[in-house]
């Protein structure tokens, strides 16, 4: 695909969603760094009923780690990997309290290295606080980027490299979530809305399956 065929996907995409941007609920910097790591492998809605509850009652680092562990567990048992996140909601909160004085560091590097925060949740959170021009590669992300041939790539750093290479980098900060919401909401995994996509007419994967 060339540029010009990426700045009119993105152009389309953006008429569609022209205030398009996380829906995770979220108070502050560290209640959205929580939300994305509660989001790994679970759908924004089942995250926003839990922390909807859990943000009642825990806000900061230091409120979360007085909240414990066994208390977290409760309030996210009902999503997958909960154990696992429980853990790593205290681990990093023990950081931020000892480390950054409460504070989320806004920088991937930094990020990165606090408990179940990989490169695509950095790269979430910065483009959300920051604003930074910055692409995560989720499922839905992965999946559309390779129907509409922005990328012929499986691999999750290719394919975010290629997003880079092919994408108007006016479109840096907004493409991730441009295409989570088509992903979510019309080229869905299974039963693609494809008669009613505005891309069809320009969509490799529409074109092959006529």
């Amino acid at each position: 695909m060339n540029d010009t065929q990426a700045l009119e996907i993105m152009s389309r995409l953006s008429s569609l969603f022209p205030s398009v941007s996380s829906e995770l609920s979220s108070i502050n910097n560290y209640t959205f760094l929580v939300a994305v790591l509660l989001s790994a492998q679970t759908k924004d809605k089942s995250v926003n009923s839990i922390t909807n509850k859990l943000f009642k009652v825990a806000i900061t680092p230091k409120q979360m780690l007085e909240l414990g562990l066994d208390a977290i567990k409760e309030y996210i048992k009902t999503i997958g990997l909960y154990n696992n996140k429980a853990k790593n909601i205290i681990a990093l909160s023990e950081i931020l309290v000892e480390t950054y004085n409460s504070e989320v560091p806004l920088d991937r590097d930094l990020l990165e290295k606090l408990p179940g925060i990989g490169r695509k949740s950095a790269n979430v959170i910065l483009n959300k606080l920051c604003n930074a021009p910055y692409i995560a590669v989720d499922t839905h992300v992965s999946r559309v980027s390779k129907r509409l041939g922005l990328t012929n790539n499986t691999n999750v750093l290719k394919i975010e490299q290629d997003l880079y290479d092919v994408i108007p980098s006016e479109y840096y900060t907004t493409a991730s979530n441009l295409l989570v919401m088509h992903g979510r909401y019309t080229c869905t995994a299974k039963c693609p809305k494809c008669n009613n996509c505005i891309l069809k007419d320009i969509c490799k994967f529409k074109n092959n399956n006529k």
